[in-house]
């Protein structure tokens, strides 16, 4: 399955993809910074000329109300299947800059790794599945399918515009299937492929009591105190086996059938290693569920900040009269994040101490679960050509974690998403020192002139 022809072409061009990589990665595109919306310009302009390289005849750089994205279209044949390959090229912040080894936006190589912000998550991802296209057009002169592109520059921001962009270019992007380079692989040896990602929903709560803080000698033994409150409230929303008792949570869950456990369970999981590697002594999370259960298919309700009162140096004797408690929630096929978020409203109303004012603000940024048809044959296809090029059959697996696009995908478009990207597992992303294999980024440009290849067939 794998053709020589490409492997050579590949490995010819090798050095040159590999310096095109190093120059994209100095690129200091970080969507959370309004000082760098000028880079993210910038970047957006390198991406669409590397697809005009690449030999993309229609390429487009699309305006939003926040960062701009990248469209592209190769229409070979309208009688033939149509890809649309989404990734983006923005990146996380690089701080705290001391706890790297290397300067984040100055690429260098170590041990065959790639190490710079972004260079996992995900330009490396990003520009193999276009030297992918380009090493299959080079064959014949024009890709085996028709093949079309997505890269927006907001993903790390939670991919505000992302949806009126795909709504607004429905015809443009019209697709059989969406392939995401964004994500991984199991391990170096170990090929993988993800049927489903976590939706996401969130809120902040704010707790009010009085007008303004007061003299906790005066009024802390009779007026509530708003940090005491928030944590009293926040103690409600789960049993002590992390169980969430938000009235109505699970409602709409469909819980995983004996036959996807038993899938979940053939992937190798090492829990001590993990508590070691972690630095605890103990797992935490919902009863009647294994770990990776828990992680992969079971929704979640965090607190990711809680804050109140007097935070200085030294002390200040005061009764608070606010508090704040921010709230994620990872959710699985069914439920729906508005929905979600009205439940914890309910919840927070109905449990609210004696004295105090509570409401609760949705975050910007949900995103609805997503679940593959296996069914789809750009699916299979992409199992089969990781099966090539590993020697074995992926691990079939899930994620905690949200791409908010597979949703969007699925909304706007009725098309399914394939994750094929090939980052490693503790490859730093979002963390100081990431890096990227620069075998992985080789073999995937393999591996997607491949793909677009086997579905000509």
């Amino acid at each position: 399955m794998i053709d020589p022809e490409i492997q050579q072409d590949v490995q010819t061009h090798a050095q040159a993809h590999l310096e095109e990589l190093l120059e994209f990665l100095r690129l200091e595109s970080v969507s959370t910074d309004p000082e760098r919306a000028g880079v993210l310009v910038d970047t957006a302009a390198w991406v669409a000329n590397r697809l005009r390289q690449a030999g993309v005849p229609d390429v487009r750089i699309v305006e939003t109300p926040g960062h701009p994205a990248v469209l592209g279209r190769w229409q070979v044949d309208e009688t033939l299947p149509t890809v649309l390959v989404y990734g983006h090229f923005d990146v996380q912040p690089a701080e705290p800059l001391e706890l790297w080894d290397s300067p984040a936006f100055e690429p260098t190589l170590r041990d065959g790794r790639i190490y710079a912000r972004g260079a996992s998550d995900m330009k490396g991802n990003l520009l193999t599945s276009i030297h992918g296209l380009e090493a299959a057009a080079r064959k014949t002169g024009k890709p085996p399918v028709n093949v079309s592109f997505i890269f927006e520059g907001e993903e790390e921001i939670g991919s505000p515009n992302f949806r009126e962009l795909v709504r607004n270019n429905a015809e443009f992007l019209k697709a059989d299937a969406v392939l995401s380079a964004d994500g991984g692989q199991y391990g170096p040896d170990q090929p993988s492929i993800s049927v489903g990602f976590k939706g996401l929903g969130g809120c902040q709560i704010n707790l009010r009591t009085a007008s303004a803080d007061l003299h906790s000698g005066m009024y802390g033994a009779w007026v509530p105190n708003a940090v005491q409150a928030m944590t009293q409230l926040a103690a409600t929303f789960h049993d002590a086996d992390g169980r969430v008792l938000v009235e109505g949570f699970y409602d709409a869950v469909i819980d995983l059938t004996p036959a996807e456990r038993e899938e979940i369970a053939a992937v190798p999981f090492d829990p001590e290693r993990a508590k070691q590697e972690l630095g605890i002594d103990a797992f935490w999370g919902e009863a009647g569920w294994t770990t990776v259960e828990r992680e992969w298919a079971r929704p979640t309700a965090d607190f990711n900040g809680i804050w109140g009162g007097f935070q200085g140096e030294g002390s200040k004797t005061v009764t608070p009269c606010e508090a704040h408690l921010k709230v994620t929630c990872r959710l699985v096929l069914n439920q729906r994040p508005e929905e979600i978020v009205r439940l914890i409203a309910a919840h927070c109303e109905k449990h609210k101490p004696a004295g105090t004012h509570v409401e609760v603000v949705p975050l910007k940024g949900s995103a609805n679960p997503f679940v593959i048809d296996r069914s789809n044959p750009v699916y299979q296809s992409a199992q089969q050509v990781l099966t090539a090029l590993f020697g074995k059959e992926p691990y079939i697996v899930r994620s905690g974690g949200t791409i908010p696009a597979t949703g969007i995908f699925q909304d706007e478009l009725g098309i399914d998403t394939v994750e094929f990207a090939w980052s490693q597992p503790g490859s730093g992303l979002h963390a100081p020192n990431e890096w990227y294999r620069v075998e992985d980024f080789h073999r995937g440009a393999v591996g997607y002139a491949t793909l677009y290849a086997a579905l000509k067939k």
